[in-house]
């Protein structure tokens, strides 16, 4: 397929800028397969898409103050967005600046504290922090919410508690797993009073997930790595839930990719490193039985995920819906829930 295929006309003002009052507020988005049927529902109707015995997957990755403000020794001014902390005093990390730093120089921070650029990893650089302080703390303390490049505005203190799922836990994400983001606890004990078990991945979502894709043909396109971490606890829990004839509901598509990742070799293992796994229409899914997800940008790899999952059609004719009716885009926007119906009952 041609990256144009997946291409849709969104009017700037469906971007979210900010996120809703609650995180229960938002919309929801049935769409059926196989017929492909769309139904105008509310977040808040989730928990009756899910019936006993299925199990909700969730990704506790928590999102860093990823971005810091410096200057290059010539005064130049520089913006760091950290992609991955390599160790306690070292990170990989994007620079925009009107010239790239070489290695061996400085960037200064607004503190008045001194980075080294140690190197360049393609179109990363690898930082060094000053000795005795480590990245996390200076992180925590001078970073910036890693807002994504749509929302046309800088983060605020509400972004850090919102650009965050309730349940994040695992430092290390650059970008929030968007989906997660309309749960808030009463709807989490909903789902778990329906009799709806809950269980955790991990993947630290890279500032890459917004990469375009720029080759014609979507085949030829690489995929940015991320790091994800699939423990033996949730595998054991997608055992119980085949056994007893529940469905596997991933949230977000992060999740899909951790979990079809694990299988990659034909069964579910436990697995922890890196996924380049790029899926497109055609894959054949191992373990994903249903998704809740948002909506994403023209021609990103995440809406070819959902055209896999869902169905080209089904799912292009979905975002054309979303559009018309008036649905919030993108990260602090609204969701949609794909899942399998036949003979008017979710299977």
């Amino acid at each position: 397929m041609r990256r144009q295929d997946f291409h849709y006309e969104l009017p700037p003002e469906r971007i979210a800028q900010r996120p809703l009052p609650e995180r229960g507020a938002s919309r929801l988005l049935e769409l059926q397969r196989p017929a492909g049927r769309v139904v105008d529902r509310r977040f808040r109707d989730l928990p009756q898409l899910l019936r006993p015995g299925d199990l909700l997957v969730l990704n506790d990755t928590r999102v860093i103050r990823a971005r810091l403000y410096a200057r290059k020794e010539t005064g130049g001014a520089a913006e760091l967005l950290v992609e991955r902390i390599l160790a306690p005093d070292r990170v990989l990390a994007h620079v925009r600046a009107s010239r790239a730093p070489r290695p061996g120089t400085a960037l200064v921070l607004e503190d008045g504290s001194r980075l080294r650029v140690l190197g360049r990893e393609g179109t990363l650089f690898e930082i060094a922090f000053p000795s005795g302080r480590s990245a996390a703390a200076v992180l925590d303390r001078m970073g910036h919410v890693p807002l994504p490049p749509y929302v046309r505005r800088p983060d605020s203190p509400e972004d850090r508690e919102r650009y965050q799922t309730v349940y994040a836990r695992v430092p290390g994400a650059v970008a929030a797993p968007t989906a997660g983001l309309h749960f808030d606890r009463d709807v989490l004990r909903r789902i778990r009073a329906r009799g709806v078990e809950v269980a955790y991945v991990t993947l630290h979502v890279g500032a890459g997930t917004f990469q375009p894709v720029r080759a014609e043909h979507i085949e030829a396109h690489r995929m940015h790595p991320e790091w994800l971490h699939v423990g033996s606890e949730v595998c054991t829990a997608i055992e119980r839930c085949r056994a007893r004839g529940g469905r596997v509901v991933a949230v977000g598509t992060t999740v899909v990719r951790a979990l079809e990742t694990a299988a990659a070799g034909g069964d579910l293992r436990p697995y922890t490193g890196e996924t380049r796994l790029f899926i497109t229409p055609g894959f054949r899914f191992l373990v994903v039985d249903a998704l809740l997800t948002n909506f994403h940008l023209p021609e990103s790899t995440l809406l070819m995920l959902v055209c896999a999952f869902g169905g080209y059609g089904p799912v292009m004719r979905a975002y054309r819906h979303a559009v018309a009716h008036g649905y919030r885009f993108y990260s602090y926007g609204d969701a949609m829930f794909i899942h399998t119906v036949e003979d008017g009952n979710a299977v």
